[in-house]
């Protein structure tokens, strides 16, 4: 499991309306809905490893390439910013690896880590809700979608793509090279929506295929293929993913068996999270959430 923890922080600070406190006033929503999915996670997929990433704070190559990239989006609450650096500590606490790189986002770091744990003979999901990842998917990559908690995830493999977007997962940077991405603030090819892609995409295959054949392509059509052709090459490298990070990535890091259950009890406790503590002792054995001295006793 690769997991994209700032997606799960957005999920969690959103889902749960009313803001909890503790005792002292601190603000934990996100905190606490952020670590029930990632029990939830765990419960329901079993994995044997599991990693964490992180955006960075600061600019990314892509901001390099474009000042305005993500220039769009809208700044998230303060109320979740101030909860960030709570759930990374959580996250140490359970003694789960981080995997960050300045200079780069967390998809380009997902896409990394998958590919090495492919490369190593595992299967992988990458649990994250930006359909970018969807570029990814291979015959041993899936893409998991958290519904409800991470209860009822939705699992993207290559033919979910198909029966959903109407193109194959090679086919989706070029098609974000085509349509754009508000959300991005990446350009595309103006006039050129969704299905306009799907439909050039299913007949040329790639966006050079779409070039090549320009000359076949007619009307208003040709037009804007012809006028957008440099704001969609920008676009496609602006929508692909990097899988090369240098990240330190070592399997044994990742072990579901090296998770300190005990020391996010402790935190939990720290936090007045009376619920997720008793989760916990559903969850895992006694011993595992017992301190070594106590442990010794038996």
């Amino acid at each position: 499991m690769v997991i994209d923890g700032h997606h799960l922080i957005h999920r969690a600070f959103y889902a749960i309306q009313n803001p909890l406190r503790t005792s002292s006033g601190e603000q934990t929503n996100a905190v606490y809905g952020f670590c029930s999915m990632l029990l939830n996670i765990i419960e329901v997929e079993q994995p044997d490893y599991i990693a964490m990433t992180f955006d960075e704070k600061g600019p990314t190559f892509r901001h390099d390439m474009h000042e305005d990239y993500k220039g769009t989006r809208q700044k998230a609450p303060d109320e979740l910013y101030a909860q960030i650096p709570r759930i990374r500590e959580m996250v140490e606490a359970f003694d789960m690896p981080i995997y960050t790189k300045e200079g780069y986002e967390a998809d380009d770091m997902m896409g990394t880590l998958a590919k090495e744990a492919e490369g190593q003979g595992m299967e992988v999901y990458i649990v994250t809700g930006d359909m970018d990842a969807m570029q990814l998917i291979t015959a041993h990559v899936r893409v998991a979608f958290p519904q409800k908690g991470y209860k009822e995830p939705v699992i993207f493999d290559a033919q979910r793509v198909v029966d959903k977007y109407g193109i194959t997962p090679d086919q989706v940077v070029d098609y974000k090279a085509l349509m754009g991405d508000t959300s991005d603030n990446i350009k595309g090819v103006q006039g050129i929506g969704p299905k306009g892609a799907q439909n050039l995409l299913t007949q040329y295959k790639t966006l050079d295929g779409i070039y090549e054949h320009l000359d076949d392509i007619k009307g208003k059509l040709h037009e804007r293929l012809k006028a957008g052709r440099e704001d969609a090459y920008f676009s496609q490298k602006m929508a692909r993913i990097v899988t090369d990070v240098p990240n330190g990535f070592k399997k044994e890091d990742a072990d579901i068996e090296t998770l300190d259950y005990r020391q996010l009890d402790r935190f939990l406790e720290s936090l007045e999270m009376k619920t997720l503590r008793n989760r916990l002792r559903k969850m895992v054995p006694e011993e595992r959430l017992q301190s070594k001295d106590q442990m010794q006793l038996f």
